[in-house]
């Protein structure tokens, strides 16, 4: 097992595609802290997007999977990592049916990741887009594809979009909390290392979900640079549908609006080059009794670690006269 996994890892991915593409639809990346509400937003506004009269395909790219359950109605659907290993081992080749499914307007698909300690995640993401490209990834027809990714993992794997320019755009989810503003910065400050070695991916944008009116998330918008393209309310009547899988962002709900408005905010909003924050800068947005500033960092000594006086003993090391 462990010279298979030595193996897996040593495996280089597949050359980045350089033939011709049919559509040039717009790729977007989202990104954000696990549970801020990526899923929720991607969901409702991909239904949105498909009610709007737009060819969208929604890509689950979190090994959690869970990016297409609240379009699902709470469904799981089989994930293109899972659906490849089983159809490997019974000599099949995988086609689209497997792993793409729709809902009213809306492809979606989940790349799905490795269970529990028996491999990397962001590897899977790797081998996922491998078998995409396999099944004609570049020749698909649709105005956006979006793609679901978690933000608290900083491999290679998951930065894949931003660096080998697999997307145009990265929109970043937040909230008023410094967990999830810390990860929207280090999205940005990816985008910004692979500006500086040529790459042509930008941020579009924030989302604000749970938006609670404290500020945070828009003074931290602002300070790097970013345009916040919708705030989502901390409303109950939407937790309560999320909870239950429903769809909020339906046309002529009480939600259309702010799905309707973010639908054209992601589709206009130019990728710009970010300004991230140093960390003193991305605590200074948040009170001093949040984030603890005031307290002195005071060094440990050795007595400190044993717990006890520590003698010092006289050195061994012999010393010769005229060295």
């Amino acid at each position: 097992m462990a010279d298979a996994l030595r193996a897996e890892a040593a495996q280089e991915p597949d050359a980045v595609h350089t033939g011709p593409v049919k559509k040039q639809a717009q790729v977007i990346a989202i990104y954000g802290k696990g549970g801020i509400g990526k899923s929720f937003t991607l969901a409702n506004l991909s239904y949105m997007m498909a009610q709007q009269g737009k060819r969208v395909l929604l890509i689950g790219c979190d090994p959690k999977s869970d990016t297409t359950s609240l379009l699902f109605g709470g469904k799981s659907c089989p994930t293109i990592i899972e659906t490849s290993s089983k159809k490997k081992l019974a000599g099949e080749p995988v086609s689209i049916g497997d792993v793409c499914f729709k809902r009213d307007g809306v492809f979606a698909m989940e790349l799905g990741g490795p269970e529990v300690g028996r491999g990397c995640g962001g590897r899977g993401i790797i081998h996922g887009f491998e078998l995409l490209e396999k099944l004609g990834f570049h020749q698909w027809d649709f105005d956006y594809v979006l793609l679901d990714f978690l933000g608290d993992v900083v491999c290679g794997g998951f930065g894949l979009p931003i660096a080998r320019d697999m997307c145009q755009k990265v929109i970043v989810v937040g909230s008023n909390d410094l967990q999830s503003l810390y990860v929207a910065n280090n999205v940005c400050s990816a985008v910004e290392y692979f500006k500086k070695l040529g790459g042509n991916v930008g941020v579009a944008g924030m989302v604000i979900n749970k938006d609670d009116g404290t500020g945070e998330a828009h003074a931290f918008a602002a300070a790097a640079g970013i345009p916040v393209l919708s705030a989502i309310p901390a409303d109950d009547d939407i937790r309560r549908k999320s909870a239950n899988y429903e769809i909020v962002g339906t046309p002529g709900g009480p939600w259309a609006s702010v799905f309707e408005q973010l639908a054209v905010q992601v589709a206009e909003a130019p990728p710009l080059r970010p300004t991230p924050l140093s960390h003193d800068a991305l605590l200074g947005l948040f009170k001093g009794d949040a984030v603890g500033r005031g307290v002195t960092l005071q060094p440990a000594t050795m007595e400190d670690m044993c717990a006890s006086a520590v003698l010092t003993k006289p050195s061994l090391e012999v010393v010769y006269e005229g060295a």
